[in-house]
């Protein structure tokens, strides 16, 4: 099943199906509780999903600041959101699908097989005339179960230090961090000794995902092709679930390092790269 979905299909599948079920993802960095914009208008029909609570595990700052929720938190939060076996789950947001992408993710990789992203999220739905609903939406709990997150879709600290020597590690986040040249969140700047910079925001245009074609370059310009093992981080496990949601667009299989840069950053002995790679100055963390 293709990954994206547009706000026409969506429209008509909802039409269609009655076991559509809609999840609205709205998180960012600096705005994590998302919930007063939900309440003011959203799909109609979605569910509110917190991603700070439900979406992650609030555990020690070594683990990174948004570790995964292990799969009983994250299977209750599903029930809560109404879900059950065969229902056709779609997520969206309002910012390039960053944080819908954490909730594809996360659902994909613990066995449910049709789960999709809006693509353009709400304002690609607003741009479209469709209507939205205000207030909560409070549905009746769900019944499904989840499997244990695919071990094979998450890299560890331990995976990622070795990445760069058998395939392509990513880093999504933005050019300057990368670089070193900033760190607004984390305790030391730079990268993962290695790792090659390819920014989230390369893969959408117009807030919508660029074409298969347009994404495979993107991927191939760093080294990242079908084949390659590639693996991605960012500053704290949710934009490199983006970069994955690109891959699968792009048919590149991309594993996701969930502890990310935070993690990394917090934990002693783990070299750190500033500058640009090949060249760059290799420190201790």
């Amino acid at each position: 099943m293709a990954p994206l979905i547009s706000p026409a299909e969506l429209d008509t599948l909802l039409r269609r199906d009655p076991h559509v079920r809609l999840l609205d993802v709205r998180w960012r960095l600096d705005e994590p509780e998302g919930r007063p914009a939900y309440l003011d208008g959203h799909l109609p029909g979605a569910v509110y999903v917190d991603l700070e609570h439900e979406l992650a595990l609030r555990g020690d700052p070594r683990e990174g600041r948004h570790p995964l929720p292990p799969r009983g938190q994250l299977e209750q939060a599903a029930r809560r959101w109404g879900l059950r076996a065969g229902d056709h789950v779609v997520v969206y947001d309002d910012l390039h699908a960053v944080a819908a992408a954490r909730a594809w993710w996360l659902l994909t990789r613990s066995g449910v097989p049709s789960v999709r992203v809006l693509d353009g999220g709400l304002r690609a739905w607003i741009a479209e005339g469709l209507p939205l609903q205000t207030g909560d939406v409070q549905p009746r709990r769900g019944t499904i179960q989840l499997d244990e997150l695919d071990e094979a879709a998450v890299a560890a600290i331990d995976d990622v230090e070795d990445w760069p020597w058998r395939g392509t590690l990513l880093d999504v986040r933005a050019p300057e961090r990368y670089r070193g040249d900033t760190e607004p969140i984390d305790p030391v700047g730079g990268h993962i000794p290695g790792a090659v910079n390819l920014p989230t925001t390369v893969h959408v245009h117009g807030g919508r995902f660029r074409s298969p074609d347009e994404l495979r370059a993107a991927f191939a310009s760093v080294g990242a092709t079908e084949g390659v093992p590639v693996a991605a981080y960012c500053g704290s496990g949710i934009a490199a679930t983006h970069t994955a949601l690109a891959g699968a667009v792009a048919g590149i299989d991309v594993t996701v390092y969930p502890g990310s840069w935070s993690q990394w950053s917090n934990t002693r002995g783990r070299l750190v790269a500033v500058g640009r790679t090949p060249a760059a100055e290799v420190v201790p963390s």
